[in-house]
């Protein structure tokens, strides 16, 4: 008993010490009450706040005759490579799960750190850390912190102390299937889908476990497996009404499917909603030559929630060719239609229409264009089903069509306040050349890495800065029509949080946070982050005093592959910080003074003398390289600008990167499929696209 005193009083007196922290912490118990219709908006315990994904809260001290007030109360720095997620707080803790799933638990006050988790990703993703640049967001079940990792592990953690209490690996096979997504929690589940259909074979599921155990409970398979074969139940009645919808050869193509964003739980049915992925290979030549509808992608699916059996869904696109899949927001709310009283879902697919659906049947009530539309002229409200432009399949040549796949809402979080009754959804105007032409279709296999959106790999030469514009809209459900609009320069903004203090927050690519009046969209104040603010705002009440949190980074928006698009704003990976930002009124916190926005000054290093045949052969070897370097060697801020890199200078030290792994730790993939000669002809496309550079220009 006096041993145990002596360290009670040791505990006691390094807790008064300055800079001594107590690894264990308190947590707040989250469960079905605290993630249901929390009244006062205290905490934000899940990534949506409550159950219904609204991203609306309650709070209103901070409000549009205030705002102005609002300054930086204080701000941490993160040591991560990605920092576009979506915090969540409970009890005046803020959990977030940035990068490779680096989990953070800091005090929401104050921004001390009490624990930090890395589950070394990097190191264990093998060729699955090609095709993504980690985890948005994490869940909360009672005292355990929950995310999921590239590599395909769900974690189980102490909220209080980041210990690991049990992991599992939901990925089934050994294929190029990998986790980006927020699992959500429920009466006592985690559930967790996964993504990767655009790079390789695969086959889109939803797994449902245990929170207490780990345990797997349920799987719901989104698409048929091989005709006959009894896994995923390939033949239950089903997954047989699916496969009536596929043509040719299509589980040797995975089928696609992959749930690897949004679900919503609904306690009023008890069941998950699953926003489904494009159909994979997105040709549809390839996959599907009868064009039949492939369900269950492109979809919305009702599932039971304690067992995961198939309810209802609705396809948003049929038999999809242009990866306009439905894997955004899907946001619970009741509103007057015609009278009544209805439990609606609220959806804006990527395919550019804003659905609203019936929640208790999936009928179809209302759909609308969001933005601009080319692909298809609208929705057949009788059938359900969209009437397409005779061109937009792409028989015979390449079409431009809009929404490009980037979208006209992609997945950063749109917002419903029930106050003004409407949704704050960012959207994209940006067309795309869809088709295959060059496209190898009998026998097919996918690019090395490279993704093959409509059969046609995204070139190696650069995308104009201008070719896009983000336009933040707040949309009438019920009228299905924009109320008003905040349009800005390229591409993409973050998501978006309403509040009842009649205020919508967002995060820009250009480095500024704004706060909106909600029902008029008058810019009500702006704060300037010094890199891009592009993440998940969410807001919370500690000891009577309402916080706004945010993450800002570099990476300008949800993409780096769209050279001069994506980089317009000069946010470089290096020299700039990924930040968790919180704010309040009369806040005093500054942020030290960083460098401004600048265009990259490629290397001009006239001692390299390049092989015009191996500029060519390079070009192809670096589809491989476009995701993270970007399309015509110009990168999006989300890894290093090649084309001002002395590393390609040395054949030797290009070699220990790209094909032995010396920075696999710092999330550079290893490619040991490589040989000197094609290692030799990357070196030169990047040296000859750094020449063809023009002169920096201001930064837009």
């Amino acid at each position: 008993a006096g041993m145990r005193a002596l360290i009670l009083l040791a505990a006691v007196l390094l807790a008064t010490l300055p800079g001594v922290q107590i690894a264990a912490q308190s947590s707040k118990a989250v469960d079905n009450a605290a993630l249901g219709n929390e009244a006062d908006g205290t905490d934000w315990p899940a990534y949506g706040r409550t159950f219904g994904e609204s991203r609306f809260s309650p709070l209103r001290q901070v409000n549009d005759s205030n705002v102005s007030r609002l300054r930086l109360a204080w701000w941490l720095d993160l040591d991560v490579t990605n920092s576009i997620t979506a915090p969540v707080e409970a009890g005046g803790v803020i959990y977030l799960a940035a990068g490779y799933s680096i989990v953070h638990a800091v005090r929401a006050t104050d921004g001390r750190v009490l624990w930090r988790y890395d589950p070394k990703v990097p190191e264990k993703s093998g060729q699955k850390l090609r095709t993504g640049w980690g985890i948005r967001g994490l869940a909360l079940w009672k005292d355990r912190v929950y995310v999921g990792t590239q590599d395909g592990r769900l974690l189980a953690l102490a909220a209080a102390t980041g210990q690991p209490v049990w992991s599992v690996q939901t990925l089934d096979s050994a294929n190029g299937a990998y986790i980006s997504g927020a699992p959500r929690a429920f009466n006592g589940k985690i559930v967790i889908g996964n993504a990767g259909a655009d790079f390789s074979p695969v086959r889109g599921y939803v797994t449902a476990y245990d929170a207490e155990t780990g345990r797997e409970i349920w799987r719901f398979y989104v698409v048929p497996g091989k005709p006959g074969s009894k896994d995923g139940a390939a033949s239950d009645e089903v997954m047989d009404k699916a496969a009536a919808t596929w043509t040719g050869e299509w589980w040797k193509f995975g089928g696609g499917g992959n749930v690897w964003n949004s679900m919503t739980f609904d306690p009023k049915f008890n069941r998950l909603y699953l926003g489904t992925g494009n159909a994979g290979p997105a040709n549809w030549k390839i996959r599907n030559p009868q064009a039949r509808d492939n369900l269950y992608t492109a979809s919305v699916v009702a599932v039971d929630a304690d067992t995961g059996h198939y309810v209802w869904h609705y396809q948003t696109t049929p038999g999809d060719a242009w990866d306009y899949d439905s894997s955004t927001d899907m946001t619970l709310a009741d509103l007057n239609i015609e009278g009544h009283r209805r439990s609606v879902l609220l959806h804006a697919a990527k395919n550019g229409f804003f659905y609203v659906i019936d929640r208790a049947n999936g009928r179809l009530i209302s759909a609308e264009k969001l933005g601009t539309v080319t692909w298809a002229e609208r929705v057949d409200l009788a059938t359900g089903r969209p009437i397409e432009n005779p061109d937009a399949r792409y028989r015979d040549k390449n079409v431009l069509l809009w929404p490009s796949f980037q979208a006209v809402h992609h997945w950063t979080p749109q917002s419903f306040s029930p106050l003004t009754g409407l949704v704050y959804v960012p959207t994209l105007e940006m067309p795309f050349p869809f088709g295959d032409e060059g496209v190898e279709k009998h026998p097919w296999s996918p690019k090395p890495v490279s993704p093959e959106f409509a059969g046609m790999t995204p070139g190696t030469g650069d995308v104009p800065v201008d070719a896009a514009k983000s336009i933040l809209k707040a949309w009438d459900p019920l009228l299905q029509r924009v109320v008003w609009s905040v349009e800005s320069p390229g591409m993409s903004d973050g998501g978006t949080l309403a509040t009842a203090g009649n205020l919508v927050f967002q995060g820009r690519a250009d480095g500024h946070l704004h706060a909106y009046s909600a029902d008029h969209g008058k810019d009500l104040w702006s704060f300037d982050a010094g890199v891009a603010v592009t993440g998940v705002p969410i807001t919370y009440r500690v000891q009577g005093r309402q916080y706004l949190a945010i993450t800002s980074g570099p990476l300008n928006g949800s993409t780096a592959a769209y050279g001069s698009a994506s980089a317009r704003w000069g946010w470089a990976s290096r020299g700039y910080p990924r930040r968790l930002l919180v704010f309040a009124l009369d806040g005093n916190a500054q942020l030290p003074v960083g460098a401004p926005p600048a265009q990259v000054k490629p290397l001009e290093a006239p001692e390299f003398k390049i092989d015009p045949a191996l500029v060519e052969a390079g070009g192809r070897e670096y589809v491989r390289c476009l995701l993270c370097h970007g399309t015509g060697v110009v990168a999006g801020g989300n890894a290093p600008d090649l084309r001002a890199s002395p590393v390609p200078l040395s054949a030797a030290s290009f070699a220990a990167i790209v094909r032995d792994g010396a920075l696999v730790s710092r999330g550079m993939p290893q490619f040991a499929e490589l040989s000197d000669a094609q290692l030799e002809s990357l070196r030169h496309f990047v040296r000859a696209k750094a020449r063809e550079s023009p002169a920096p220009q201001p930064v837009q």
